[in-house]
């Protein structure tokens, strides 16, 4: 068994029964914000795309990039297909020219002629661009787990299958908080180091559950070339950075006690049959690692190399032809009329301002618009008071709406190409309104939200708070069916889920993190509606963290 690294989620599996490819990613995403870092646009991919299986995980750009698939991907390579909801994956996949798949039901195993693999599917709406997903298999030697960007709620599914030699897993950041935030400066850098302890927790946790033989940390973190992004690569020696590199990670993990991670470089070879798990880089990593002087040096090299790439997309954005206001009109009514569970969830307005030059300058001005998810319409903005804000270029959402993008965070919020400001608790169903901007997102999106809100989960567990006091409360997390009695810390009557760090408080069940999330709770020997009491103590413990992940 021996592992080729290819940049950030991507990795080439050699096994005793086929080789796999995983999550091509090379060209620039989100509006050419993000890179991956490091460069591996000079591998030899043509070689690589003769793999005999292709596992992409889901449809977010720095995971699949139909321009690789299409000019690189050999076609007559087998696709291993998570079991989403939706057929888009598939539909996507066969654009790009493959035609053979194989399919699986989620936590599955499946025997391809000797190569055992499973697909773990995540469905719900806030999973990736609706769905995530996980693969383990096996050569009958050796157990992978590639977990990529994914966040199961727990890991039985792959523990039952035995101990895993080589684990894939996200450790950087990949969301757009707290950066475009309209916040002080020092604000903003709080909830950064938040964040960055958070996610960096969480892959611990994960990590200690799966306790496999070798680690290494993938899926991250992005570079930023174009100037105005610059400043988000962690170059600057700024620990409220939410994209560490992998050797600020691997140099953690050891601070924790473990010795078990290892650095896929693109082109690093690790070989998981040596009991050590040698790795063999394509260059020093001190090349690019030793300083934030020499990694700047590295980035700005790419810069040079690779920002025409961008330079070339900038040109095709604008569309000077289009009435956003109508056009979005047309779009967003229908979708509006037909929300309930998401409207209801937002129960206001929503402002997104569209920005350009003034006219008298040569631009073409500012839109400024209103999205209504209480009168169910978009109408011109006059001065209403609003939760949520955002402003972006002109350009970017005519290019959305000329290509009907209908996964405004699988390309605009994603690419940090705008601002936002809020009032109160982050509301994810804002986000979960722009990433299904088509009739069958929204209807799967509305049926998901209608049967967690229809479904009571019998089963409670008992948490214990700092000063003794037990509080009965649901097992499974509100937010996303997260273990409780293993992802739930109790401090000061506040319950977090350290799953996504949202918050809980325990005398009235409401949710701090967010709106809609109610959790239902009561001190110990009080009645806990719906709920037959399953006692468990959980350990102690408190983490602050800000609700806003990908």
């Amino acid at each position: 068994m021996r592992i080729t690294g290819c940049g950030h989620a991507s990795v080439f599996l050699e096994t005793a029964h086929g080789t796999v490819l995983t999550d091509p990613w090379v060209n620039p995403a989100y509006f050419g914000s993000w890179f991956p870092f490091p460069d591996n646009s000079g591998l030899d991919w043509d070689t690589l795309g003769k793999a005999d299986y292709l596992f992409v995980s889901h449809l977010h750009r720095d995971h699949f990039d139909p321009e690789t698939l299409r000019k690189h991907i050999s076609k007559k390579t087998t696709v291993l297909l998570p079991e989403y909801p939706t057929s888009e994956l598939e539909d996507s996949l066969r654009d790009c020219g493959f035609t053979s798949f194989v399919k699986p039901r989620s936590g599955e195993v499946v025997d391809l002629d000797g190569l055992e693999i499973m697909i773990q599917a995540l469905t719900s709406p806030t999973d990736g661009p609706i769905g995530d997903s996980s693969l383990w298999l096996s050569d009958g030697h050796y157990r992978v787990l590639n977990q990529n960007d994914a966040r199961p709620s727990e890991l039985s599914e792959f523990r039952e299958l035995g101990p895993v030699d080589a684990y894939l897993i996200q450790f950087s950041g990949a969301i757009w908080f707290p950066m475009v935030y309209e916040l002080p400066q020092r604000a903003k850098a709080a909830m950064g180091l938040t964040k960055r302890e958070r996610q960096f927790d969480r892959t611990l946790r994960y990590i200690e559950e799966m306790d496999a033989r070798f680690v290494f940390p993938t899926a991250g973190p992005p570079c930023f070339l174009d100037d105005e992004l610059w400043g988000f690569n962690d170059i600057f020696g700024d620990e409220s950075n939410i994209f560490p590199d992998q050797l600020v990670f691997l140099d953690w993990l050891r601070e924790k006690g473990h010795d078990e991670g290892r650095l896929l470089l693109p082109g690093t070879r690790a070989d998981v049959t040596d009991p050590a798990c040698s790795v063999v880089h394509p260059y020093e990593p001190q090349t690019i690692y030793a300083s934030n002087e020499t990694k700047t040096a590295y980035l700005r090299d790419m810069k040079e190399r690779r920002q025409p790439e961008v330079e070339a997309a900038k040109a095709t954005w604008p569309h000077p032809e289009i009435d956003i206001l109508a056009s979005l009109q047309e779009w967003f009514t229908p979708l509006l009329e037909a929300s309930v569970h998401i409207a209801d969830g937002i129960d206001g307005g929503v402002r997104f301002t569209f920005e350009d030059a003034p006219v008298e300058e040569g631009g073409r001005g500012d839109v400024d618009i209103l999205i209504d998810f209480v009168e169910r319409n978009v109408r011109p903005y006059d001065g209403e008071k609003v939760r949520y804000r955002f402003r972006t270029r002109r350009a970017y959402v005519e290019q959305l709406i000329a290509e009907h993008e209908i996964d405004w965070v699988n390309s605009l919020f994603l690419s940090c190409r705008f601002s936002a400001q809020r009032i109160g608790p982050y509301n994810e169903f804002v986000y979960v309104f722009f990433k299904c901007l088509s009739e069958e997102r929204l209807n799967y999106a509305e049926g998901w939200f209608l049967e967690q809100n229809s479904a009571q989960a019998a089963e409670t567990i008992v948490l214990a708070d700092d000063d003794g006091t037990r509080w009965e409360m649901q097992r499974r997390c509100p937010h996303l069916k997260a273990d409780l009695s293993r992802f739930g810390t109790v401090a000061d009557g506040v319950m977090t889920c350290q799953m996504h760090g949202w918050k809980w408080r325990l005398s009235d069940g409401k949710c701090l993190s967010s709106v809609g999330h109610d959790l239902r709770c009561a001190p110990e020997g009080e009645s806990v509606p719906g709920a037959e009491p399953v006692p468990h103590d959980a350990h102690r413990g408190h983490h602050d963290a800000e609700a806003e992940s990908a």
